[in-house]
């Protein structure tokens, strides 16, 4: 039986100064350190040692992954197809710039190539892309425990991907996660069916 819990990064230095994250490099706040040691403490209380942890390779990820790592004896592996969606131009700029600029998508239509009027941001449908390409890759390992480590945003296409949902109908999907949340994904030996056993749970 494979199970794969999800950790959302704890607070960063960008949700405390109100800056957009995205690929904006913040690292975790002295709070975000405590609740990283928190999470691997609760972790290693769960999972056994045979483990395999995947993580976004921005420094806020990795940092959670390492604390996390090192609770297991296990280097965490980086992928940067497990970051946040980029918000190009906007990265480490207040949110307000961003909210004053930003052009939400249709209610209908085309939403996963939609532009949002942010130069250089990544569109929803280019961030699931490489979000389901991690998992799909992560996936390939037949180890039964993992723990991946990503973004609040990016959690909802590691969903999206496990229970196989269509790239296609992916833009209208949206699973929420608070930082330092952990998320439980299992798929059973028998029906091989694939259950969100917690959704970004404590």
């Amino acid at each position: 039986m494979r199970t794969v819990h999800v950790v959302t990064h704890p607070e960063a230095t960008h949700h405390v100064d109100r800056v957009v994250g995205g690929w904006f490099d913040s690292e975790l706040t002295p709070d975000g350190e405590r609740a990283a040691a928190a999470v691997a403490e609760s972790l290693r209380a769960k999972v056994p040692d045979d483990v395999e942890i995947y993580s976004s390779d921005l420094r806020r990820t990795a940092r959670t992954a390492e604390v996390i790592g090192e609770r297991f004896g296990v280097k965490p592996v980086l992928d940067r197809r497990l970051r946040e969606k980029s918000y190009g131009e906007a990265g480490g700029k207040p949110q307000e710039w961003l909210d004053s600029r930003f052009i939400p998508p249709p209610a209908v239509g085309e939403r996963l190539g939609h532009d949002e009027g942010i130069p250089g941001a990544e569109t929803k449908g280019a961030m699931a892309a490489r979000v389901y390409a991690a998992m799909e890759s992560i996936l390939e390992s037949r180890c039964e425990h993992q723990i991946v480590v990503t973004h609040g945003g990016a959690l909802t296409f590691v969903i999206a991907a496990w229970i196989r949902m269509p790239l296609a109908s992916a833009g209208y999907v949206d699973f929420r996660g608070s930082p330092g949340s952990v998320t439980v994904l299992r798929e059973d030996d028998y029906f091989h069916n694939r259950q969100v056993v917690t959704l970004a749970g404590k």
